[in-house]
């Protein structure tokens, strides 16, 4: 096994223990158990414990922006899109919240490598909001920021589409209000 191979099993096995059971509930020596790789090869390749939630954080981040923009790139309307993809990510059986916030509630500023990830990702999905509703309209892209995250927060306790249906029709009364003005 190469490092490279190594630092995907590592991460792969950080991603489905982290998101399942928390940072601080994990252990380095599960992650190692889990992956298979050594633990002198998974220190080498993550020196420390806030290296390895860092790059799972940040690895999750591509994969879940990626996904998010392949949807509202290919729908005649995208901001429904935002919804209707997070509808089916909440409606995944092993859906445990948003990831990023899960961390910072966790470890809270403490680790900057993690904070860092954590703005950056809400920076994101800011800033592609505001790519969808157009330039001049901040306060609209706020506004779906905030349906976004707030269904986000209660399909992690109520699991399902149904958060993801609200804040669409929320959204479609924000979008069509601001087009009035």
């Amino acid at each position: 096994m190469d490092d490279e191979e190594a630092r995907t099993r590592l991460l792969d096995a950080a991603e489905a223990l982290f998101y399942a059971e928390g940072v601080q509930a994990v252990g380095m020596d599960r992650i190692r158990a889990e992956s298979g790789v050594p633990l002198k090869r998974l220190y080498r390749i993550f020196p420390a414990k806030e290296a390895l939630v860092t790059a799972y954080l940040e690895r999750r981040d591509r994969r879940w922006t990626a996904s998010l923009r392949e949807a509202v790139t290919a729908s005649a309307d995208p901001v429904a899109a935002v919804f209707d993809w997070l509808g089916r990510w909440f409606s995944e059986p092993d859906f445990r919240g948003c990831a990023f916030l899960n961390a910072y509630g966790e470890l809270g500023a403490g680790p900057a490598g993690v904070l860092d990830v954590v703005r950056r990702h809400k920076a994101e999905l800011r800033a592609l909001l505001g790519e969808l509703v157009g330039p001049d309209r901040e306060d609209l892209a706020d506004q779906l920021l905030l349906l976004a995250e707030g269904a986000t927060a209660v399909a992690a306790l109520t699991p399902g589409p149904a958060p993801a249906i609200r804040a669409r029709e929320a959204a479609h009364v924000l979008v069509h209000a601001s087009r009035a003005d």
